[in-house]
């Protein structure tokens, strides 16, 4: 196996096409053919399924994918590190649901290093966007949660993506509203009392399970209901409309500012408060990176744990 022809499946991949990879790797196509096919027979299983409308991965060369773009990035980062008149950087990203506290720890971590030496990433995104960029290596760090509802389809995801779930800390719901909303003032507020407002909720695609939704009770049903895909919108609506959503109650006004107010979300029997378990979640048996170690305990800091 050389790092040539993990740098030949690589390309394959994410043309989809032979004819494709070896217009980008400047090499014949059957001399590609003939490189991945070596390269099959040596490790005994079959890459890609190839077909008239192109290549294809099959399980086997999935999993594999996953390995050679680990060894392909090493070698990229120590060629970029020592060849001369190199500029490397190191990298760190993040792949998160939509936590305020998450975003705030970044901050907090990021100021501690020079920028001019380091390429960071934070991504708010679908959950199962999070999961994917964690098991592809994307991102070293995801942030997600868990409750009684989503655990045992989530753990099963994650297990098979390769991925440990780290708690971080358990928190009940909140109803989360604009501070001038009609019922910001109460000390609880019960599912019964929302039917009049908009609930806003975090889109995760059209082929979407209710295990990855962001909020609780995700499958009620509700009379008024807006997706949106990104915080500054959902914060929108919230003031335009009255709309609310269910969250961890853990809110950053530095970031979020002090428009608004998490408010006790009171349990029914049909509704019952469910803890949330936010935690991270990391490639199995992955030793942290410095910059991963800081973010961590950058976000320990500001839970309080």
């Amino acid at each position: 196996m050389t790092l040539t022809q993990l740098h030949y499946i690589i390309t394959i991949a994410e043309t989809k096409s032979l004819n494709k990879a070896a217009e980008l790797l400047y090499v014949s196509q059957p001399s590609l053919t003939s490189a991945v096919k070596e390269l099959e027979k040596e490790l005994g299983i079959v890459l890609f399924y190839r077909s008239g409308r192109g290549v294809t991965l099959t399980n086997d060369g999935q999993e594999f994918l996953l390995h050679a773009k680990e060894i392909y990035s090493s070698y990229e980062n120590v060629l970029q590190k020592y060849r001369k008149g190199g500029n490397y950087k190191k990298k760190f990203a993040v792949s998160s649901q939509h936590y305020s506290f998450a975003v705030k720890a970044f901050v907090d971590m990021v100021k501690e290093f020079d920028l001019s030496k380091y390429e960071f990433a934070i991504r708010e995104t679908k959950t199962c966007e999070v999961i994917s960029d964690v098991s592809t290596l994307k991102s070293e760090v995801g942030i997600l949660y868990l409750c009684d509802f989503n655990r045992k389809s989530m753990m099963k995801l994650l297990n098979s993506a390769n991925l440990e779930f780290h708690h971080l800390v358990d928190c009940q719901a909140y109803v989360y509203i604009w501070k001038n909303h009609p019922l910001a003032k109460e000390t609880s507020i019960r599912f019964s009392q929302l039917e009049d407002y908009p609930c806003l909720s975090f889109e995760q695609g059209d082929n979407s399970f209710f295990y990855l939704a962001e909020e609780i009770l995700s499958t009620n049903e509700y009379a008024r209901m807006i997706k949106a895909n990104d915080r500054a919108t959902m914060l929108n609506l919230m003031v335009g409309l009255n709309g609310y959503t269910l969250c961890s109650g853990i809110i950053c006004e530095e970031l979020n500012g002090n428009e608004y107010v998490a408010v006790p979300f009171e349990a029914d029997e049909q509704n019952p408060n469910s803890v949330m378990e936010i935690g991270y979640i990391t490639r199995r048996n992955l030793i942290l990176s410095e910059m991963g170690e800081r973010y961590i305990e950058a976000m320990k800091r500001y839970l309080g744990i």
